[in-house]
């Protein structure tokens, strides 16, 4: 690999042809340009640091366009940056002049830089958005999607082709139609397409069991497929129908099903034709419940932002095949700072990093690099996709439907977010806590006398509940009795608090005070922290002082009780909401007035904690129900399992077949039949 000596010892590796695989290696296969060479090893030996360190890598920078990284002394990222040519973007930093308190503050903290070379500055946009959704660093705006969008998909590997909702990559093969804004579109879509086209919604395995038609055939929602109520060749025409359905052919679709009707009534096959009226009706359903739907737009997203008192909101609309397939609102992570169109435009190419790109995107403001976006999205998506600002006529209009969802959504965050300040402040006072909590996790058990008892964490921050964050304990340990809320409650504390104290260290908590105090940079306020916080400032125990004595207990042990606050919340007299107790260090316990506001915020907490802990005990005890016995034995997968289901019927029955029937299985051995023998025979085997 050729490479130019930098004074530091490191190395500034330039696009070459001989690349090695292993310098690759940690960093993602897939990129936008096959020759990008990582450079592994800036590593800053001479003690510099800030601009004067910036200025050393600048001399041996090329004037090609890269991707750039700066990092902090600890090795994290501070900024993932591209450039048309990196000598020059680099130098800007070096020289200090016109720098915001961002831009300012992310010089002085930078210890070291590492950089990549690309073909075109094309590539080293799509390549920057990978990175910054990858690495989240600090100083970039930063999209918050931690949810893939759904798609409908139309099975294409079965005789009776299913409609199913479908997230995630796309293994199975089948028409995928979306994406759609939310799960609860999907549903609403798919469940009045089951009534307008009779498709099946049932798996495979299910389909493959069916006697005679289930509830749904009843209901006139499926054709009946499984039993043949409706043949393969007229099934496959209402599946013909709905892939043009959703393939924008709708008008068609109505028309030839109206025709149909139509010639069902003049041969006086009223019933027939009232099968084809409740389909058109479950058509126009669907189309009713689209909102908007533009004549003049056939596939695009379209983006508008709206931007004020320090937060912006990016509302999205999607349009395929001419249908209105729902709406998402974003809340970027940004300096207050930077314009509307500075993030919207840094969002839109890490929005696309992992999503189909449509042949159109309106969007409500021109941003900077439009033209370099749509031609590194085109490049992308394998067509050609436009980007543009419409000035008038019915895409404008369009934009401003969005845009006025856009400010609406802006206006409720705005107002869940103050309201959450204010509680945390609420709390903090109640507590006597030394600071405003930015992290609060609350746990709760949920069991049925003892059995699949389940530990829940929940977790809450200035934004409100963090779901990514929740957590689930399953209770592993022999020595607890039964029914045992405190040593279930030990478990829970020492599992969590071990595996974070090993993670993360020791909190730092004079950051967070400098933070909360105030300071002169207004970025101090902005990114007062790399990111959500690891350790939590406060802890809620749905429990009384039982539950405490056992929380600190533990706490004491890992030597952690002056880093975590925690508070008992013991239900009131007779379990009755509103007269709840409080325990904490330092304080006799006490209650809050019925109608305290932090009351009610604790109340919620809890409320979500006992949730999620019920739900994760249920899922745990519907698995443990269906638990088959075949899957205890080892050697036995899912291919001799189904192959030993489909000769004798059930489990029950392969428990009590000889080995004689069971060597009679196909793939299924001397030695295997004696191992699945012995398995339901211990009592008898020796």
């Amino acid at each position: 690999m050729n490479g130019t000596k930098l004074p530091d010892g490191g190395v500034l590796y330039d696009e070459t042809e001989d690349d090695d695989d292993d310098a690759l290696s940690s960093e993602p296969s897939e990129g936008p340009a096959a020759s990008i060479d990582w450079n592994e090893a800036l590593k800053n030996e001479t003690g510099l640091k800030g601009a004067e360190l910036i200025a050393e890598f600048v001399k041996h920078l090329p004037n090609g366009p890269g991707v750039y990284r700066m990092f902090n002394e600890a090795g994290d990222v501070l900024y993932v940056g591209k450039a048309r040519s990196l000598k020059k973007r680099v130098g800007n930093y070096a020289q200090g002049r016109v720098h915001s308190n961002r831009i300012a503050r992310m010089v002085r903290e930078t210890t070291h830089m590492e950089f990549v070379t690309t073909r075109t500055e094309t590539e080293a946009l799509l390549l920057e958005a990978n990175l910054i959704k990858r690495l989240r660093p600090r100083f970039n705006v930063l999209l918050r999607d931690d949810k893939s969008f759904p798609y409908i998909l139309i099975t294409g590997d079965h005789r009776a082709p299913a409609i199913f909702k479908h997230r995630g990559a796309r293994a199975r093969k089948g028409d995928y139609f979306g994406p759609f804004a939310s799960a609860a579109a999907v549903g609403r879509t798919i469940n009045s397409l089951q009534r307008a086209f009779l498709l099946r919604t049932c798996t495979d395995s299910v389909f493959e069991t069916r006697t005679r038609p289930c509830l749904l055939f009843q209901i006139k929602r499926c054709s009946g497929p499984c039993t043949y109520e409706i043949s393969d060749e007229d099934y496959a025409g209402l599946v013909r129908e709905a892939k043009d359905f959703l393939s924008g052919k709708s008008q068609n679709v109505k028309s030839a099903i109206a025709a149909q009707m139509a010639e069902a009534s003049e041969d006086l096959d009223f019933e027939r034709a009232a099968v084809y009226r409740d389909r058109l009706a479950a058509l126009s359903h669907v189309q009713s419940h689209q909102g908007i739907n533009p004549a003049g737009v056939e596939e695009a997203d379209v983006f508008a932002i709206h931007h004020e008192g320090g937060l912006s909101c990016i509302q999205v609309f999607f349009f395929r095949t001419g249908q209105n397939w729902g709406n998402r609102a974003y809340f970027p992570k940004a300096d207050p700072q930077l314009s509307g169109a500075e993030v919207l435009n840094a969002f839109l190419a890490q929005f696309y990093d992992d999503k189909p790109v449509p042949k159109q995107i309106l969007l409500s403001e021109a941003v900077e690099e439009q033209e370099l976006l749509a031609q590194a999205l085109s490049e992308k998506a394998g067509h050609r996709v436009a980007i543009s600002v419409p000035q008038r006529g019915e895409k404008k209009d369009l934009v401003g439907h969005v845009l006025a969802n856009a400010r609406e959504a802006h206006g409720r965050k705005l107002a869940e977010t103050s309201s959450q300040a204010r509680l945390l402040q609420g709390l903090a006072e109640t507590f006597g806590l030394a600071r405003v909590p930015r992290r609060i996790e609350i746990y709760d058990n949920s069991h049925i006398m003892g059995t699949n008892a389940v530990g829940g964490m929940v977790v809450a921050g200035p934004e409100g509940f963090v779901k990514s964050q929740y957590r689930k304990f399953n209770i592993k340990s022999t020595d607890i009795t039964p029914g045992d809320d405190f040593g279930m409650m030990r478990e829970v504390m020492t599992r969590r608090f071990s595996r974070l104290l090993k993670e993360e260290g020791l909190p730092d908590r004079s950051a967070d005070a400098a933070a909360a105090a105030g300071s002169d940079d207004l970025n101090d306020a902005a990114f007062p922290d790399a990111s959500f916080p690891a350790w939590p400032d406060v802890i809620l125990i749905d429990g009384g002082q039982g539950q405490m004595t056992a929380v600190r207990a533990i706490l004491d042990e890992l030597g952690i009780r002056d880093v975590v606050t925690a508070i008992g919340v013991a239900k009131g007299v007779d379990r009755e909401a509103g007269r709840e107790r409080f325990f904490a260090d330092g304080k006799s316990d006490f209650s809050l007035p019925p109608r305290d506001p932090v009351l009610y915020f604790i109340q919620r907490l809890r409320d979500e904690a006992h949730r999620f802990a019920i739900g994760s005990h249920r899922a745990r005890r519907k698995k443990e129900m269906v638990r088959n016995p075949l899957d205890e034995i080892s050697g036995i997968g899912p291919g001799r399992k189904r192959k030993l289901l489909q000769h004798f019927g059930t489990a029950k029955a392969v428990s009590r077949a000889g080995l004689t029937d069971l060597m009679a299985v196909e793939g299924i051995s001397e030695a295997v039949a004696k191992q699945i023998y012995n398995h339901f025979h211990e009592s008898r085997a020796g």
